[in-house]
Order: structure tokens, then C-alpha cells, then sequence
């Protein structure tokens, strides 16, 4: 797999091919002597210490890792409304833009961040604790880290259960990663590793203080002269990575102290690694590499660094006649990337199209210049089934160009996350491969290897194929190449609601995409031919077809009907692509199975026209159209110039006001609208930290309070209250069937003259809250804050949650009392 180097250039965008300066081929000649490893270990991307990877990456030049257990699909997101598997693999990009900043590998378990976890207990009730130990076990065995530090103590002080998960799961690895019994099945490619020691990194967040002057530390604030940056500014520029959770950092600089505790292994006196060789010591006959290292460096010329590329060939030749083992395989990869980057080598395979699909064609087009003017012959390129034999010499700042057409099989896979490949688990991803576990990324839909002989000395490179284009704002973008079957079939909705009662058929609209010319087609349900899904249709043709469902008109119940789609009677399940696109990272395709999602509700509804303020992002206006309101989004304009008196009701979008500044400056307008006869609904907002603006008609706090699990029993404090009973009758049914959680970021210490409370939940072991759901009556009009997770809910077609947001909307009707 090819991997960026450590010192690449943190300026550079995520898209774009390597290159590097002259200041990190010096620092990546230095480090080429440091034979020393960390692996750092948390629960989710941004939990790891960014100014810790920094300094041990780019001042201590030690391979290192970070592993997070989850790929972060449980959090909220600021960013868009995309939840879930979704949001997971945002994040997944969001941690390796990260890396490329801070100079860190990154590994994740397969566990499933399920969403907030109260204890470690619970967290192992869904994470099958002996595959996700098994997982830690492996990434160690493959890495081989001297030292193992853990963000999380393994009793509880970092809060999430997830994270102090991931410190008892790390602590348990350390041991059972030496041990030849545990996991043997790993041993046919790994072999066991015993690190010196593992450390919990204490920390300062917030009220918990963890570190003590007593603990062992070290300055991680330096200055880089040949990086231009501290690594506290190095920290802040990879944590600012993290957009979809908010966490845009400042830079630091001046002394800043990193404190620890051992929790098992040898403690250290002096260093990190004390008793841990670094050096070439460790490997046999390996005695003469570090001097033959520093007289590449000494002698290394930044304006001439195509100079160093005879010493460096001899450098791996005689790395390359060493007996073989772990370092000398990385340190051989780390030279082969040094004189590829000194030699000024251009190596590119792109495509025009960032599709390929099955049983079509695909142009890849090879460009390569040899800037520097290094003794190259091209020998090879070779690509599946294509294989060139060249033999051309590289002349200096000369560009070779050629294209190749490939025929791309039916039989060659589409391109999808590795660990999206099978149903997963509740609480895990399910991957057999034992190789693909730990694996940060997917695969590239082909690699390129190139064989050059330079200076004597043969040697293959592996390029991904890229989609290049020219943007008309952004200039030129490389893109991965997505592997495509040969039609597209998506369902045009995630749920259509059927209302129980109603004599009309329901019909699911599906859409079909030829992405290539077609002869024929068919879909099925099941054994069933759908019909109108025969025939031809040309590429980029679209076809719409409607699936009937008369026998809702049976059904008297709620009920969530899914409906799979087949290409062939029975057979493989049809696929619809899914598309996620965002500057800060490259764009993500991956396939969902064709699937309709009808609900069949019983419910009824009042009001029609609702207002919507987008907040962070979410999919509650859909689920509003879908229940037969008309949904209006209200922009600063709309709210600022119109009168608000024509909505039946207003809501807020998730985190509406800690992502939109201008909704503060109508908060009178909006009370406004509530005192004659409105009914305004905020769904949930995190803690403000500083000057919380004023959200309600009476006092209010949003406290950082919730409960996670979502089979909760839930207390009906009022019975009587309209929300409970129009137009809709609220029972225990209607909580059944939940997701993730109940409710989070409760209102607190509000005016209870003023508010009225209407359930009471909790989670194991905790007392009763009443904040999911506050309720005003406010001049004419209510008000309304509620931590329930609607967000989450109507798109997952749970019914209670479409009935219980009926009668919140419905407060303000006369009828209602």
C-alpha cells in the first residue's frame, strides 16, 4: 500500500501527488537512523494527541501510529446531515488529512462507534470484546511499537465509555500481543511483539486535572527551523482536520509539557525509551548502515539534492543484503521513497473519468518526467492485465506521455470500503479478511507499478490511478477512481410515509442509471420481475419505474416495510451509489443496497405550513414533506425582511444556534411570533461555553446531559398534556424501536413556573432527567426545547418519532386544550 512520508510537506492538499522539499528529504535521510516506534491508542478520530504525534513523527523521527477503535460514525455533525456509516467514513478522511499534517500512520479497529457510551461495560456489550482486542493485538503484532501511550486511563476519568474502553482493550493487548497462545490464528502472518511499555498520557481537559508533577514528562514545544513551524502549530493545522466535529485549534508555541503514567512494562527514568535501541545495533550485520547514513546526510546539497541519489542506491543495495526482518523492510521503503523525491522523479497514472465501469472501458493516461536528471530508464509499466515492456531511457526535464485503454471485467470488484463490504454487526463491522483489519483507507480502484532502473538499480513503484481534472476556482484536483457497475439503481427517497387509512396505493419511486450503453436490463423484488425495469437504455439515461405497494391498504398497524432489490431473481442485490463531496477531503463514493423503505403509519396531523431553520445539517425536512406538512427554509433573509405570522409552526435545525450567528440577532422577532399564536420548536444545541444567547421566552440552561440508551423506559410525568395526546395518543409504543440514543443535551435549570416537563428517563445506575422535553405557553403561542432525537429517528423510519413531533407541532392548535 502506498504510504505518504512523514516529513511531506503539511501545506500540501490531500489530493494532490507527493513532493517534497529539500528540507524533508534532509529530515527523512536523518530519520533513516532512528529505529524506534510509538503506537498512540483512543476510542475515535480526534481523540489522539496531535502535538504528541508531531514531536515523536517530525523532532524524534520515530515510526508513528496512531489507532483509533472506531472510524467515529456515532458523533454529531457540523458539517451536513449525514449520520452514521456516513459520517464514519467523512471522518475516516478527516484523520488521514490529519496524519499528513502531523506525520502519523493511522489504524482502526473494526468496532462501530455506536454513539455516546456511559461505561466501558456497556461498550463491550456491543463491541464483542474479544474481536476488538483481537484487532488491537494484530495492529501491534504488525506494527511492532517499542512504546504504547493510551489518551484514556482504564478507570474512567476521560468520561466516554469508549474511551476508557479503548485504554482497558490497549492495556490487555500489551500483554496478549506477546503471547504465542492468544490469536494464533495472526501468527501465519505476524508474529508475537512484547513493546517495553504502555503509558497512559494523563491530561488537563476542562475540571479533570490528571497530571501531577510527580508524573513522568518531557517538552513537546519545540521549534522546527527546517519545518518553519513549532509542533504546536504542526498540532493545531492536523486537529483543524477534524470540520465535521467542530474542531478548528489554534496554535501554540513556547514550552509545553506532556505528562504520563506506566501502566505496565518497565517505567521510564531518562526517556521514553529507555532500554529500547534505536539503532541500526538491533538489526544483524547491520554495524556499517548508520555510518554510511550520516555521509548521505553530511554531504547532502538542498539546492542539489539529485546528488545524494548514487549514495542513496548503494545505501539500499547494501540495506537490501541484509538478513531479513521488520526494520529492515520499513528502512528500505523509506529510502526507495527518498530516491524517487531527491531524483525529482514525476511518476503520474490518471484518468479523465472519474468512473470506471464493469464490462466497459477506461483510458489511462501515464505521464512521467525526469526533473532532476537522474541516470532512469523506464524498464516497465504494468497495470491487471495490462503489462509494457519499454526500456526507454528518461532524458533530463523531458515529459514521456502515453495512454493505455483497459477493458475493466465484470468480475473486478466495485470500489467499496473494505468494511462496508458485508452486513455488519451491531455493534462491529464485519470483515473476514484477516490483512484488510487495521487498514485506514479503501483501496484503490488500480495501482500502477512502474520499473525504473536508476543508477544501476531496479525498482517498483506503486501509483494509485487518479481522475485529474481542472477546476475553473480550484485549478487542478485529483480524485479517486470509482469502480461502477454497469447500471445504477437508487431509491428516490430513504422513507416513504404511508399514512394507515388512506385508499390511495403507495408507490416507491426507484431510479435507474445506465453508466453504460445497455442491451437489457432487469430488476426484481425477490423472484418478482418489476415490471417497466426491461429493456435498453442508453449511458446517462435515466429511468424512473414505481414499485406498488397496495398492500399498505391492509395493514392497520405501524410498521417499517423494507424491500430489497435484485439485478437477477434472488441474486446479487442491486447497488446504488452514494456520493459525499467536501473540499477538505477527497471526494467518497460507496454503494448502498437497493433498498425501499416504506412506513406505514398511523398518524394524524395539524398545522401544514412549517418554517425550517437549517442548523449543522439534518434530514428532519424530509421526513416533514414526507408526513404532508409543506416545509419552508427560512434563510436570514426570509427571517429578517417577512412576516413570521404564516407558519404554523417554526423549527430549528440540530446545533441552530451555535452554527448561525444571525439567528441571535432575532430572538425578540421570534418571541414575537410565539406571543401571537406561533409555536417555535429548538431541537437540540450543545453547551455554550461563553455568553449563551438567549433561546426561549423564559430562563434556560443546555447542559450536557443525556441518555444513550435507547431502550430507556421513558416516565410519563403528564398523561393529560395535549403533547401526549393530540392528535395523536402517545403510549409506550410509541418508543419502542428507537436507535443509538433517546435524548441528548438536555435543558437544565430552567424556571419551572414557566416550563412543563413531560417525560422522565435514564440510563442504568442514574437518576431520572426531565430535560429531553421543555414546554412554554407563551403569550398566544408555545415554545418548545427538546433533546430528542428526531435527527436520528425519522430517517430511520421509527414511528413513534413521527407521531410524538405531530403533536409537538400541533401544540398551538385552539383544539388541542
Amino acid at each position: 500500500m502506498f504510504i505518504l512520508s512523514q516529513f511531506f510537506s503539511f501545506i500540501l492538499l490531500a489530493q494532490s501527488p507527493p513532493s517534497w522539499t529539500s528540507a524533508d528529504m534532509y529530515l527523512a535521510i536523518r530519520k533513516l537512523n532512528v529505529l524506534g516506534s510509538v503506537l498512540y491508542v483512543a476510542a475515535h478520530p480526534d481523540d489522539e494527541n496531535t502535538r504528541l504525534i508531531a514531536y515523536f513523527s517530525k523532532e524524534k523521527m520515530y515510526r508513528t501510529g496512531y489507532m483509533s477503535m472506531t472510524r467515529g460514525d456515532g458523533g454529531q455533525n457540523l458539517i451536513g446531515d449525514e449520520q452514521g456509516v456516513e459520517l464514519g467514513l467523512i471522518r475516516t478522511q478527516e484523520l488521514l488529512a490529519a496524519r499528513r499534517i502531523d506525520g502519523g500512520e493511522q489504524f482502526f479497529s473494526r468496532a462501530f462507534d455506536f454513539g455516546f457510551s456511559k461505561s466501558p461495560e456497556e461498550t463491550f456489550t456491543k463491541w464483542d470484546k474479544e474481536k476488538i482486542l483481537s484487532d488491537v493485538v494484530w495492529v501491534i503484532r504488525k506494527f511492532q511499537p517499542d512504546v504504547i501511550i493510551t489518551r484514556f486511563p482504564t478507570t474512567g476519568e476521560g468520561g466516554h465509555g469508549h474511551h476508557t474502553a479503548s485504554a482497558i482493550l490497549a492495556n490487555e493487548a500489551f500483554t496478549a500481543a506477546a503471547d504465542p497462545t492468544r490469536f494464533t490464528e495472526q501468527l501465519k502472518y505476524v508474529r508475537p511483539w512484547q513493546a517495553k511499555r504502555i503509558l497512559w498520557n494523563t491530561f488537563n481537559f476542562g475540571n479533570t486535572n490528571t497530571t501531577s508533577e510527580t508524573q513522568f514528562k518531557f517538552d513537546v514545544g519545540g521549534y522546527n527551523p527546517l519545518l518553519g513551524k513549532s509542533y504546536g502549530e504542526i498540532a493545531a493545522i492536523s486537529r483543524s482536520n477534524h470540520k465535521s466535529q467542530g474542531f478548528g485549534a489554534s496554535a501554540s508555541r513556547g514550552e509545553a509539557f506532556e505528562y504520563f503514567k506506566t501502566t505496565a512494562g518497565s517505567a521510564p527514568v531518562d526517556d521514553l525509551m529507555d532500554g529500547v535501541d534505536l539503532t541500526w545495533n538491533k538489526v544483524a550485520g547491520a554495524e556499517k548502515i548508520s555510518m554510511i547514513v550520516d555521509s548521505v546526510a553530511a554531504s547532502f546539497d538542498l539546492l542539489h539534492p539529485e546528488r545524494s541519489v548514487k549514495a542513496l542506491v548503494r545505501l539500499y543495495q547494501a540495506m537490501n543484503n541484509l538478513p531479513a526482518s521488520y526494520w529492515k523492510n520499513k528502512k528500505l521503503d523509506e529510502v526507495k521513497q527518498l530516491i524517487e523525491q531527491c531524483s525529482g522523479l514525476f511518476i503520474e497514472a490518471t484518468t479523465n473519468d472519474q468512473f470506471a465501469v464493469q464490462t466497459d472501458s477506461i483510458r489511462i493516461n501515464f505521464s512521467f518526467n525526469n526533473r532532476m536528471g537522474s541516470a532512469t530508464t523506464l524498464k516497465k509499466v504494468s497495470i491487471d492485465a495490462f503489462d509494457s515492456t519499454l526500456n526507454q531511457i528518461f532524458s533530463r526535464n523531458r515529459n514521456i506521455n502515453f495512454g493505455k485503454t483497459l477493458y475493466v471485467p465484470g468480475s473486478k470488484s466495485i470500489t467499496q470500503p473494505y468494511w462496508l463490504a458485508n452486513k455488519m454487526e451491531e455493534g462491529y463491522y464485519n470483515v473476514s479478511d484477516q490483512q484488510l483489519i487495521g487498514q485506514p483507507d479503501v483501496q484503490p480502484a488500480y495501482v500502477a507499478t512502474v520499473t525504473l532502473n536508476i543508477e544501476g538499480q531496479e525498482f517498483n513503484f506503486d501509483k494509485p490511478v487518479k481522475y485529474k481534472f481542472t477546476d475553473p476556482v480550484k485549478g487542478e484536483l485529483y480524485e479517486p477512481v470509482t469502480i461502477l457497475p454497469a447500471f445504477d439503481v437508487s431509491v428516490a427517497k430513504d422513507v416513504v410515509v404511508y399514512k394507515i387509512g388512506s385508499k390511495e396505493i403507495t408507490s416507491q419511486p426507484v431510479l435507474i442509471k445506465a453508466n453504460k450503453n445497455l442491451k437489457e436490463k432487469k430488476i426484481y423484488t425477490g423472484d418478482k420481475l418489476i415490471p417497466g425495469s426491461e429493456g435498453s437504455l442508453d449511458k446517462g439515461q435515466l429511468m424512473e419505474i414505481e414499485i406498488s405497494q397496495d398492500e399498505l391498504t391492509r395493514i392497520d398497524s405501524s410498521k417499517l416495510i423494507e424491500t430489497a432489490l435484485y439485478y437477477k431473481p434472488a441474486g446479487d442485490m442491486a447497488k446504488s451509489i452514494q456520493k459525499i463531496k467536501y473540499d477538505h477531503i477527497p471526494y467518497i463514493n460507496y454503494f448502498k443496497n437497493a433498498v425501499t423503505k416504506t412506513l406505514a403509519l398511523k398518524i394524524e396531523t395539524y398545522n401544514k405550513k412549517i418554517g425550517y431553520i437549517v442548523g449543522a445539517g439534518d434530514k428532519v425536512p424530509d421526513a416533514l414533506e414526507q408526513m404532508g406538512y409543506e416545509v419552508n427554509m427560512i434563510s436570514l433573509k426570509e427571517l429578517s425582511r417577512n412576516d413570521l405570522g404564516k407558519f404554523d409552526a417554526i423549527i430549528t435545525g440540530v446545533r441552530a444556534y451555535n452554527t448561525i450567528e444571525w439567528i441571535n440577532n432575532y430572538h425578540d422577532k421570534l418571541m414575537k411570533y410565539v406571543n401571537d399564536g406561533g409555536n417555535l420548536i429548538v431541537q437540540y444545541n450543545t453547551p455554550f461555553r461563553n455568553n449563551p444567547p438567549a433561546i426561549g421566552p423564559y430562563k434556560f440552561e443546555i447542559v450536557n446531559r443525556r441518555v444513550t440508551d435507547e431502550n430507556a423506559v421513558i416516565t410519563f410525568l403528564k398523561p393529560d398534556h395535549a403533547v401526549m395526546n393530540f392528535p395523536n395518543k402517545i403510549t409506550q409504543d410509541d418508543f419502542k424501536g428507537w436507535i443509538q440514543e433517546r435524548s441528548i443535551y438536555h435543558a437544565g435549570n430552567f424556571d419551572k413556573n414557566n416550563y412543563e416537563t413531560i417525560f422522565s428517563m435514564h440510563d442504568p445506575g442514574e437518576n431520572d432527567d426531565e430535560g429531553s422535553l421543555i414546554i412554554a405557553k407563551y403569550g398566544k403561542g408555545f415554545f418548545v426545547y427538546t433533546g430528542l432525537v428526531f435527527f436520528r429517528e425519522l430517517p430511520a423510519g421509527v414511528p413513534g418519532a413521527y407521531r410524538l413531533l405531530a403533536n409537538i407541532i400541533a401544540l398551538n392548535k385552539k383544539k388541542a386544550f
